[in-house]
């Protein structure tokens, strides 16, 4: 148990070097240089309650969704019946459900069978007078909310993540509610309209024979729609209103791409469709030369340019009083896509960094002390074993910080809790040992023996007992959230590091004391 191999002993101590290095940045700022691609330059995340920032906790309203997909069936429940030239009256959705009178009896049944299947997510029913009901049964409606959850959620993550946030925690809570953590945020307020914003951009023709006096006043021709401009004048009203049809001529969700630039020395934002909204917008323009191209985003006109050539690149440029900021935002959103449900902020909480200094400075004082009072005890209690067990502990320290800057895992108070525990837990081990080699000693061994067997016999009981402590750890990450996970993450690797210095480090350390005193007597 006392013999290393010369690779062994290289392999040690280079791992130790290695935790030195890497650690170093959480320490010394100045080595936090991204641009310097030699030497390790990551250091350990602080979470929202160490480094302040933004808590939101938003609900996703599902229900829109579900209106809005109800509304579509029935939109394609018309189109086939028209092409299949099928007579029908009282086509209407309420609900959940759409319903229609086929006024051919003899045809009601292929209708159900067309309808079955192609919404294989409803029930199908008949009733009197070729009356079919179609009903989304409830595991319909649950997959479509968990979708519309799961879809909101990656479009948070992709706006989130443009504005250049580290580490954002964003995860569901409950059925319909989506969690959000932003630490390190210096403008919540930006950031909380840009996740508000459901950023559905649609492009619609306006209607230039409209009379926008008199759609104002509710006098409005079917198949148009009265929509403001984005632009407000000082009391908070539109500058103007916009009468444009309700057909959709090319919808945002075939945009591939959006970038902030400049034109005649004002901001715009440059837009680019795949190959399908390309040849629609092409499609679109060659229609409407002369007219106006409504560009509607959230219910809101942001400029309705006139046509004067087809545009058939596929591409193209929004226009409008924007600031820099503004179209910075606007071309984010349209990058990321569009939320499928509206987002209402349930709960808005910002921490200070004062907060997370504070807590810092409590966290650091309390490892110093934790450390301070093992190392008193270990020293007392085990003489120069005892500050070999000292060495190790700082060896352990080192590992879990270089593990944590590598991992790029997130600190949070749980998780300075967890290295305060580990500081403790880190030493069991030599304890364990260092008893065991103390009663083979007093059995009458000699010191070699004594040692060797207190470091193999002890060896099963430190597996043990690191093993369980782990699977309870990995139980907390697997199953817990949020502050739990940090706790859990830090526990494991403290762990993980505790052991690899207890039967490593410190038999390497022990064996070359040996090696070189070859005491008579052991010094515990």
């Amino acid at each position: 148990m006392l013999q290393f191999s010369l690779a062994k002993k290289i392999a040690i101590w280079a791992i130790c070097l290695l935790a030195l290095l890497y650690a170093l940045p959480t320490f010394v700022p100045s080595m936090q240089n991204e641009n310097d691609s030699v030497l390790p330059h990551k250091a350990i995340n602080l979470g929202l309650d160490l480094q302040g920032g933004s808590h939101l906790l938003l609900s996703v309203e599902t229900d829109v969704v579900i209106a809005e997909q109800i509304e579509s069936i029935s939109g394609a429940i018309a189109y086939t019946l028209r092409q299949q030239r099928i007579r029908y009256t009282g086509l209407k959705t309420k609900g959940t459900t759409v319903s229609v009178m086929i006024q051919d009896p003899a045809k009601v049944a292929d209708v159900v069978r067309r309808l079955r299947t192609e919404n294989q997510d409803f029930t199908v029913r008949t009733g009197d007078n070729g009356l079919v009901t179609l009903a989304l049964t409830e595991q319909g409606l649950r997959l479509r909310r968990q979708a519309a959850i799961n879809q909101s959620i990656e479009i948070i993550r992709r706006r989130v993540d443009e504005t250049g946030t580290k580490e954002p925690t964003i995860q569901q809570q409950g059925d319909s509610r989506i969690l959000i953590q932003l630490p390190g945020v210096e403008d919540p307020e930006r950031v909380k309209k840009l996740l508000g914003k459901t950023a559905k951009l649609t492009f619609h023709l306006v209607d230039m024979n409209a009379n926008v006096a008199e759609a104002r006043a509710g006098r409005i021709k079917p198949g148009t729609v009265l929509l403001p401009s984005v632009e407000q004048d000082l009391s908070g009203n539109p500058y103007e209103y916009f009468v444009v049809k309700k057909r959709v001529e090319v919808g945002g969700e075939t945009l591939i791409d959006s970038q902030p630039s400049f034109q005649d020395n004002a901001p715009v934002v440059t837009f680019r469709f795949n190959t399908e909204g390309g040849r629609k917008f092409g499609r679109a323009t060659q229609r409407s030369v002369g007219n106006q191209l409504a560009i509607v985003l959230d219910g809101a006109v942001i400029s309705a340019p006139r046509v004067n050539e087809p545009i058939l690149g596929g591409s193209g440029i929004i226009t409008g009083n924007f600031s820099v900021q503004e179209a910075n935002d606007l071309s984010l959103l349209l990058r990321a896509g569009a939320l499928p449900a509206p987002l209402v902020v349930l709960e808005e909480r910002t921490v200070g960094p004062g907060l997370g200094r504070d807590s810092v400075e409590s966290g650091k004082i309390a490892s110093i002390i934790g450390l301070m009072l093992v190392a008193l005890y270990m020293v007392i209690s085990y003489g120069r074993f005892g500050l070999i067990s000292v060495l190790a502990l700082s060896v352990n320290v080192l590992l879990i910080v270089a593990l944590l800057s590598v991992l790029q895992a997130t600190l949070t108070l749980p998780g300075i809790a967890g290295i305060v525990l580990t500081i403790g837990m880190a030493v069991d081990a030599n304890v364990l040992i260092f008893e065991r080699i103390r009663t083979e000693h007093n059995n009458g061994r000699p010191v070699f023996k004594a040692i060797e067997a207190g470091y193999k016999r002890a060896l099963v009981t430190i597996v043990d007992a690191n093993v369980t402590t782990l699977i309870a750890a990995l139980v907390l990450f697997a199953f817990g959230s949020g502050p739990i996970k940090g706790f859990a993450v830090t526990l494991s690797v403290g762990i993980v590091t505790s052991m690899f210095t207890a039967i490593m480090v410190t038999r390497l350390l022990v064996a070359g004391w040996y090696l070189r005193k070859r005491p008579k007597k052991l010094p515990i």
